[in-house]
């Protein structure tokens, strides 16, 4: 039977498109987070004690629990990959120069997302 690698770059392909998509629900974590600060601020400034209110917080953990999904999606991207290449036959598997390069990239982002959770969190 011939080789066809096609089935594992297509498979690579869709790691890396989950990963894109945890980064962005990462991204917008940051933003809904910070922007939860910035109506604080705003409202100082629209105060005559210039006293900062303490918000209730629904955006920082909103923020928190966007970063947290993107870990999530990142960790089982990469699982569910992994799972995947391991169904295939080693002739469509091409030897790649940096086999862990893809697990080494996931693990990173989801790294990078778990230390902007907790900076989130702490900055609340």
């Amino acid at each position: 039977m011939a080789s066809d690698p096609s089935v594992f770059f297509a498979a690579e392909r869709t790691l890396l498109a989950w990963l894109r998509s945890s980064m962005t629900v990462m991204a917008l974590g940051f933003v809904v987070a910070k922007f939860g600060l910035f109506l604080s601020v705003l409202s100082l400034s629209n105060q005559t004690n210039n006293t900062l209110q303490p918000s209730n917080g629904t955006a920082g953990i909103l923020g928190v629990s966007l970063v947290m999904i993107g870990v999530i999606i990142s960790v089982g991207a990469q699982l569910n990959h992994y799972r995947y290449l391991k169904t295939l036959p080693p002739e469509d598997v091409p030897k790649l120069a940096i086999p862990w390069l893809a697990s080494l990239f996931s693990f990173s982002i989801a790294l990078v997302g778990l230390l902007l959770a907790g900076y989130l969190f702490i900055a609340k």
